[in-house]
């Protein structure tokens, strides 16, 4: 067993590196670029929606109880369309340096909870791909996997989805590539 003390460089450094790989991926790269689409006609569906006063939350639409799913009229709002889920954001501009204050925040929390599961179950002076394959999974489970939910309840494109679990694998790795070379000896 390994103390999470004797952990917390390559918790640190596992951060920064998937930090920097994410923004890399995400800024440089063009895979993303297609993610999201315009509306149509965006200046009038953006006023209506104004006009409707949506404060921040998450919307479903057409919105129903579980109880009116199956009532004629909801069905026919189905049937017409279009049906969709909506997160709308404060307000004002992106917050940025806020966004990436918690991404990072994020790689530290999985990091911390990488080096937990492998701490409890590799030894001391492990070699590099035991490390490397305990710590990967883990990684691999929190920054990859749970993006499969988005495509399957929430409607998100496949292909957006894919990219994700992709993105997901590569900070998987990186994270146990750290682990495995920072493991202590």
């Amino acid at each position: 067993m390994v103390p999470l003390t004797a952990l917390w460089l390559p918790i640190l450094l596992s951060a920064v590196i998937v930090f920097v790989a994410s923004s890399i991926m995400h800024m440089l790269l063009p895979y993303h670029r297609s993610d999201y689409q315009r509306l149509p006609d965006e200046d009038k569906t953006l006023a209506a929606l104004r006009a409707a006063g949506l404060k921040r939350g998450l919307y479903i639409f057409p919105f129903c109880t579980h109880k009116e799913m199956n009532s004629p009229a909801v069905v026919e709002k189905y049937k017409q369309g279009p049906v969709g889920m909506m997160t709308v954001f404060p307000s004002g501009p992106p917050a940025m340096p806020k966004f990436l204050a918690l991404w990072f925040v994020y790689c530290l929390i999985i990091g911390y909870f990488t080096a937990y599961l492998t701490g409890r179950t590799v030894a001391p002076s492990t070699p590099y791909p035991a490390v490397f394959r305990v710590a990967g999974t883990a990684a691999f489970l929190a920054y990859g996997l749970g993006h499969l939910s988005d495509g399957i309840w929430k409607g998100q494109p496949w292909s957006v989805t894919v990219k994700e679990v992709i993105d997901g694998l590569v900070y998987g790795l990186l994270t146990a590539g750290t682990f495995g070379w920072l493991w202590p000896r």
